[in-house]
């Protein structure tokens, strides 16, 4: 558990869900009760949409309930009803943070994965590969190292220091995008803290999730975290260049993602190989031609 956040806590009381298609015709489907604390407000064409989480990624909140649907030692209604509030604003705080990239014409896309499956070594090597101009909100729980290793190559980067948080949260990126100027980016990063476990459930406001998950940590990771595999709009298998040391079965831990999320992405990567990373390149940019 996340004892900052309280993020492994739940409740049983769904009584509705609603599903909507975005525009890369992805559903998601986001399930509330009658007793969430919401804020309504107005929307073009006069209707009113009660923010219990961004259409685009309200899945991060029921994330949230399915990773923490069976704990005993917290099921009490007092700490119930205090991590449904924390959820909720966090939830809105989020959409305020899509509203920004939309405004400025960037996509947002969250990166997750466990300590060292190779994010920040990948954005360093996409800096001289990619057309598209990005930039990166880089979240760890001490230092600027990963901030300061981007800058060094050219890329824009903010350091976000969690202290003991496992996760960023839309308020933090939110403090991020204070200091990352949006108007020369095509893309923004936000690499999140090494964990596979918290960030699947906090919606920080971006438009797609891509997860990685390295030949090293072992064939059992996709299977004992689907919370974090089932938010993913990509996979990453990185490190492909070490398959030869490990016993690591690629083709079946590609089918248990397809278990998890039928219609999920997977790309292998080789951190060595260009031709790899200009595949996972020219998804992203595909995806940004999407969107515009």
């Amino acid at each position: 558990m996340c004892k900052d956040c309280g993020c492994s806590i739940t409740t049983n009381n769904h009584q509705h869900g609603h599903t909507h298609v975005d525009e890369f015709g992805r559903e998601y489907t986001h399930v509330h009760d009658h007793e969430h604390d919401t804020l309504e407000h107005p929307h073009e064409g006069g209707h009113h949409h009660h923010h219990h989480g961004e259409d685009e990624h309200s899945h991060n909140h029921q994330a949230a309930h399915e990773t923490l649907h069976h704990n005993p030692q917290l099921n009490d209604s007092k700490t119930i009803a205090v991590i449904k509030k924390i959820l909720d604003k966090n939830d809105q705080e989020a959409h305020h943070n899509r509203e920004h990239f939309n405004e400025h014409g960037v996509l947002a896309i969250n990166l997750m994965s466990s300590p060292g499956s190779g994010k920040t070594t990948l954005l360093e090597k996409m800096g001289g590969l990619a057309a598209f101009k990005f930039g990166v909100i880089e979240g760890d729980l001490e230092t600027s190292r990963d901030a300061d290793r981007l800058t060094a190559v050219g890329i824009p980067a903010v350091q976000i220091q969690t202290g003991s948080a496992c996760h960023l949260d839309a308020f933090m990126v939110h403090k991020g995008l204070h200091d990352l100027p949006l108007a020369p980016l095509d893309v923004c990063f936000i690499e999140n803290v090494g964990n596979l476990v918290c960030p699947a459930s906090y919606d920080v406001g971006s438009h797609l999730n891509i997860v990685l998950v390295s030949i090293p940590e072992g064939e059992d990771k996709i299977a004992k975290y689907p919370v974090m595999f089932r938010c993913a709009d990509l996979i990453l298998i990185t490190k492909t260049d070490l398959l030869p040391y490990f016993k690591y079965d690629i083709e079946r831990e590609k089918a248990e993602a397809r278990k998890i999320k039928p219609n999920v992405d997977i790309l292998e990567v080789n951190i060595n190989d260009e031709a790899s990373i200009m595949r996972v390149i020219d998804w992203i940019e595909f995806k940004r031609k999407m969107r515009n």
